[in-house]
C-alpha cells in the first residue's frame, strides 16, 4: 500500500464506526500481541468494543509474563461467538497462516510476513519490516497517541524479538520504532518478561531431543513425539540454534493432530522460509523469515505420504524434504 502512514491511517480509520464490534484474532506471540494492543488503543473510542482473541494456547513462560505484566485482556478463541463481530483485524498474519483464520473474513490486515496473496478492504502489508510492531508504531505516532507505559513497553519488546535484538533483517524504521519507544517504555518491566524462565514442563522434551538428535554436518535434526503446546519446539530449536558450528535446526513435534516443525538457521544460509514453503507447502501453512520458519501439517493430510505414528520415520521423512530443497551442504 504506498502513500504516508498518514493517508494509510486516515483508509485504516474510515473501515470503522462507532457502532462497529471488532475482532482481533491473533496466533499470540510477543509481536502479534503488542501489534493488537495497539489496534485497540488505535480505536479507542471509535467503536463499540475491541476483542483481542488469541487462537492458540499460550504456555511460553514470556509470553504469559507479557500477557500478565502489560495486563493484556485475551479471550480464548474457543469461548468467543464470531457472528457478533462486524469486523475483523488481523496483525502479524494472513488467514493463510493458520486454518483457524479460516472462519474470519478481515476487513483489514497488517503485517510484516511475505504477502501471501491476501484479500481484505484494507491492506498494509511490509515484508520488508522486522516486526509488525514497527507499524503500528508508526500509526500511533501518525495518530499523535502517546503509547501507555505497558503498551510502549509491549512494543518495544516485540520489536526486539521479532529482530532478534536487530541481529535479523531489520529497516531504518525499525531502529527508529525502536528509539521512540525506548523513552516511553518500562525496561525493567521489558527485562522481566524477556528473563522469564523456562516452564519446568518443557524439560523433559530437552531430553527427547537430545536423545533423538541427528547430526548431519551442519544440521541438526531432532523430532520430540507428542508436545503439549508447540512452543517446546520452538525453545528447542532456538536453543540448538546456538550450539558452535550448527549452521540449521529442525525441529519438529506432534500437537493437536498436528505435525509442527520449526526451522532456524544461522541468516547466512537458503531463505528458511522459503525452505519451509517449498518442503511442506504442499502438506500445510508453511513460511517464515530468512532465519526462521514453521510448517504446519494437518495428520490426515501427512498419513498419506508417511506412517506418522512410526515415529522413526517421521526424521528420515523430514530429513529427505529438507536436503532435497536446501541441498545436503
Amino acid at each position: 500500500m504506498k502513500g504516508s502512514t498518514s493517508d494509510k491511517l486516515r483508509r485504516f480509520f474510515a473501515l470503522f464506526s462507532s457502532e462497529n464490534r471488532v475482532l482481533i484474532p491473533i496466533q499470540a506471540d510477543p509481536d502479534s500481541i503488542a501489534s493488537a494492543m495497539a489496534v485497540k488503543r488505535l480505536l479507542w473510542r471509535k467503536t463499540a468494543s475491541i476483542t483481542i482473541s488469541n487462537i492458540n494456547v499460550i504456555k511460553r513462560p514470556d509470553n504469559i509474563a507479557m500477557v500478565r505484566l502489560l495486563d493484556v485482556k485475551l479471550i480464548q478463541i474457543n469461548k468467543i461467538d464470531p457472528k457478533k463481530y462486524d469486523r475483523i483485524v488481523l496483525v502479524d498474519s494472513q488467514p493463510n497462516h493458520n486454518d483457524a483464520f479460516s472462519m474470519f473474513t478481515p476487513q483489514a490486515i497488517i503485517d510484516h510476513h511475505p504477502y501471501t496473496g491476501a484479500k481484505a478492504d484494507y491492506l498494509d502489508i511490509r515484508p520488508s519490516y522486522g516486526a509488525t510492531a514497527s507499524i503500528l508504531t508508526e500509526y500511533l505516532r501518525a495518530a499523535k497517541i502517546k503509547p501507555s507505559i505497558k503498551l510502549a513497553t509491549g512494543l518495544f519488546h516485540a520489536i526486539k524479538t521479532d529482530t532478534s535484538n536487530f541481529e535479523r533483517k531489520t529497516l531504518i524504521e525499525d531502529i527508529k520504532a525502536f528509539q521512540y519507544l525506548f523513552r516511553h517504555a518500562n525496561i525493567h518491566l521489558a527485562h522481566k518478561i524477556e528473563q522469564c524462565e523456562i516452564s519446568f514442563d518443557f524439560l523433559k522434551y530437552f531430553n527427547i531431543a537430545l536423545e533423538k538428535m541427528r547430526r548431519r554436518k551442519g544440521r541438526i535434526f531432532t523430532h520430540v513425539g507428542t508436545v503439549t503446546n508447540p512452543d517446546a519446539c520452538v525453545v528447542i530449536a532456538d536453543f540448538f540454534a546456538r550450539v558452535q558450528t550448527v549452521t540449521w535446526t529442525i525441529v519438529s513435534g506432534f500437537y493437536n493432530e498436528m505435525l509442527i516443525i520449526i526451522l532456524r538457521n544461522d541468516g547466512l544460509r537458503k531463505n528458511a522460509g522459503s525452505v519451509a514453503s517449498q518442503c511442506f507447502g504442499q502438506y500445510g501453512s508453511a513460511g517464515g523469515h530468512k532465519s526462521m520458519a514453521r510448517a504446519e501439517i494437518p495428520a490426515a493430510i501427512l498419513k498419506k505420504e508417511v506412517d506418522y505414528r512410526n515415529e522413526k520415520k517421521i526424521m528420515p521423512w523430514i530429513i529427505n524434504h529438507i536436503e532435497k530443497r536446501a541441498g545436503k551442504k
